[in-house]
């Protein structure tokens, strides 16, 4: 590579991270091949250091964490309307805004690391590895889902993704259990186990806090701080909002979770204390949602509508990143014009597909129950009821 030009920038919203952006190009092309950026300093908890806030990123990855965002917000979006349109049923909670707190993690990951969410979990079930048409079938409740539409909005799996959950803050100690099986079987593995800010001050939560502590149980815990449990704000809700210093004896970091490259530090940070056998940590990744709790939640009663513009036009993670490209030449604005074309396509076909697709029938509500059914039979509604369960190799596809 041959250095074109080191220069500091000063424009649009990436001022606001005091961008210092250090420019190299390839030969063969005019765009910057990596790029240097600071970010806001992170808050430290019974650590003696933390991540670097000089981050640097490739062109090529930068271009995939700002794909990997606007199509889960795009994706969302969808979800929106078919909310609207009744063609999704029950709860829906959408994942907009908080994109760069799932892309930044995701970046951080390895092949054998897992991951475990509350509800707000399409996004999250998109980066494991799941299309968008599997999580937009699988709210519409149709056979192309990626549970066959057996699991809805809140129950969708991928390989190493062990789903959303609906009770609140129940898979915190889910997560403790996936990461300590990693540390039993001998791997480095590690677990990242996220809720929300509504759910932080269960006492479950600090059960396992101890019990990770205790035996050194590789999970990273995160709590994404949008702002609001339900309709209530984290002031009113929580006596303390550092939330990166409550698991006490557990290390934690505090995190701007509307920079996805801050983000990403963070959780590589977080992967490497837990793989080296240091134990579980905490990160709090501040962040906000700009739907409701969820979509039959309009988000307005408890805060108000120019606050949420606020945020859009000077945080969103999405624009935010964008301006970072541009400014430091990673990308030219007629590609991510032409890259968010191409996510719209996809969505939308994937949209017109999950409408028009069918649902199972109701011999399949007994199938695929279990990876490994131990029982010929399963019951019924009622007692005396018996149903043979079936396999489809859906559950042993994960």
């Amino acid at each position: 590579m041959i250095p074109r030009c080191v220069k500091t920038f000063s424009s649009g919203k990436a001022q606001r991270n005091k961008a210092l952006f250090s420019l190299f190009s390839s030969s063969k092309s005019n765009y910057a091949t990596e790029a240097s950026f600071e970010t806001k300093p992170f808050k430290l908890h019974k650590l003696d250091s933390g991540p670097s806030t000089q981050v640097s990123v490739t062109r090529d990855d930068a271009l995939q964490f700002y794909k990997q965002m606007y199509t889960v917000r795009r994706m969302e979006a969808s979800a929106a309307n078919l909310y609207k349109e009744k063609i999704v049923r029950g709860f829906c909670h959408l994942y907009s805004g908080q994109e760069a707190v799932a892309v930044g993690i995701k970046a951080a990951l390895r092949a054998h690391d897992s991951v475990i969410t509350a509800y707000r979990a399409h996004g999250w079930t998109h980066l494991m590895g799941m299309d968008v048409q599997g999580v937009l079938s699988e709210l519409t409740g149709r056979q192309s889902g990626c549970a066959r539409g057996k699991g809805g909005s809140m129950h969708m799996y991928a390989k190493n993704f062990y789903g959303g959950n609906g009770i609140v803050g129940a898979q915190v100690p889910l997560g403790v259990g996936i990461a300590f099986a990693a540390k039993y079987k001998g791997t480095d593995g590690v677990c990242v186990a996220l809720y929300g800010d509504g759910a932080a001050n269960q006492g479950q939560i600090f059960e396992v806090y101890n019990m990770a502590k205790l035996w050194d149980v590789p999970c990273i815990f995160v709590c994404e701080n949008n702002g609001y449990g339900m309709g209530t704000s984290v002031d009113r809700a929580s006596a303390s909002t550092a939330y990166y210093t409550r698991g006490d004896y557990v290390p934690g970091i505090w995190v701007d979770g509307m920079d996805v490259l801050a983000m990403r530090e963070a959780a590589r940070h977080a992967v490497q204390h837990c793989a080296e056998g240091r134990g579980p940590i905490v990160l709090e990744a501040v962040t906000y949602r700009y739907s409701g709790h969820s979509m039959s939640d309009p988000g307005t009663s408890y805060r108000t509508r120019e606050e949420v513009q606020e945020v859009r036009q000077t945080r969103d993670p999405i624009t935010s990143f964008k301006d970072k490209l541009l400014g430091a030449e990673l990308a030219t604005a007629d590609e991510l014009k032409a890259l968010e074309a191409e996510i719209r396509q996809v969505v939308d076909e994937a949209t017109k597909k999950a409408k028009a697709d069918k649902e199972i029938g109701a011999e399949e509500l007994f199938c695929d129950v279990y990876a490994d059914c131990k029982e010929p039979h399963l019951r019924g509604v009622l007692p005396w009821q018996r149903h043979p369960h079936k396999s489809l190799g859906q559950a042993q596809n994960l």
